[in-house]
């Protein structure tokens, strides 16, 4: 059988789609070696992974250079995927080229752009190439993978996909994301962290203020005179299309106690998982949402937002869950959790055995599975 995989957002900075087509990617190559009679596999690549790849036996990689969005996708990709004369495609994301018409299977991972288009989707034409190509992707594919029930539920009501057509497979948590005691008894002072990218439906504007009333909580500072140190780390990339996270700061006169990091080195993320007092995840919409577990398999209690597949993915025992359109129910979970030494132990020994449930492994055989039975 001759597998195609779309590798366009393979990435060794391993963040959201990127990270997932490499975990899939790798234990897909380890699943079909060890078959009798090993499938072809073809991957599709842009520069710099096309040169940084090596290709093992039974792979084979191909340069595109087409990138996401584009008309090189249209047209560049198109030519490629049909030259190589492919029994099946996976996608691991919807952009596939429209007149692409030999199977294959797609992984949605949210609709975020249906119902947050943000300030990224303010042209018309945007919308309009945004909602071909997910229609299209959706229509055509042979078998939808979503990456939890809540994705499949936006994906039955917004786009009308028989239920049939959809088969839900959870993403995984990296080994890397452990706990590190090393880390957890170095001496530092407090702070709540915040991981992922600065998008509008993230919710950082509300952090922010919900972070303001708490170190400004009178009776708290009272009791937990620690708090006045209590520090809010948000890492991520700093997005132009969103000042709203520094406004909010300014605004609110926290530059000294607010820390932008950026994007941080995996390595970097692993230690600050291991050492925030709370991770906070104030997201109003995600398909999955990796952040939680990742911070609850380095032994991290979580407080996240009770919206869309969060409590699905967290398990209600697993964390604290807040109103993420409120601040003050965003201030009052924290601090009730922060002062709660008790609950904090409750959820971290819940948050472990939890996450270890999702792993790569399982993902990859699952989805390997469903591409070689189509």
């Amino acid at each position: 059988m001759k597998i195609g995989i779309d590798c366009r957002f393979f990435s060794s900075q391993f963040t959201g789609i990127g990270r997932y087509t490499h975990e899939l990617v790798e234990n897909f190559i380890k699943l079909n070696s060890q078959l009798t009679e090993p499938h072809e596999l073809t991957l599709f690549f842009n520069e710099p992974e096309y040169e940084n790849f090596t290709p093992p036996p039974h792979v084979r990689k191909i340069l595109v250079n087409a990138k996401h969005y584009s008309i090189d996708e249209q047209f560049i990709f198109l030519k490629e995927l049909n030259k190589a004369k492919l029994d099946i495609v996976h996608f691991p994301h919807f952009n596939i080229p429209v007149l692409y018409s030999k199977p294959y299977i797609v992984t949605i991972h949210d609709l975020t752009l249906s119902m947050f288009p943000g300030q990224k989707m303010t042209r018309w034409y945007h919308r309009v190439g945004y909602n071909l190509t997910i229609k299209n992707a959706v229509k055509r594919a042979k078998k939808i993978i979503a990456v939890s029930e809540n994705t499949k539920k936006d994906l039955m009501k917004l786009l009308a996909v028989p239920e049939e057509k959809i088969t839900v497979i959870y993403n995984g948590v990296t080994p890397e994301f452990k706990v590190h005691p090393e880390y957890k008894s170095a001496t530092h002072s407090p702070f709540l962290l915040y991981a992922g990218v600065w998008r509008s439906h993230k919710n950082l504007p509300r952090l922010i203020s919900a972070f303001h009333l708490i170190k400004n909580n009178k009776s708290a500072l009272l009791e937990f005179p620690e708090l006045k140190d209590l520090q809010l780390i948000i890492t991520g990339k700093p997005d132009p299309h969103y000042p709203e996270v520094e406004r909010t700061i300014h605004f609110l006169g926290l530059e000294k106690s607010v820390k932008l990091l950026g994007l941080v080195p995996e390595k970097e993320l692993v230690k600050l998982y291991n050492q925030a007092k709370i991770f906070v995840f104030p997201s109003l919409y995600e398909g999955f949402g990796l952040p939680p577990l990742e911070a609850m398999s380095c032994g991290t209690p979580v407080a996240a937002a009770n919206s869309s597949s969060i409590p699905e993915i967290c398990g209600t025992d697993n964390a604290v869950f807040f109103d993420p359109h409120k601040v003050d129910s965003i201030a009052e979970t924290i601090l009730s959790l922060y002062k709660n030494p008790d609950a904090q132990e409750k959820l971290i020994k819940n948050g472990l055995a939890h996450s270890s449930k999702f792993s790569w492994e399982k993902s990859a055989a699952a989805t390997w599975k469903l591409i070689i039975d189509n």
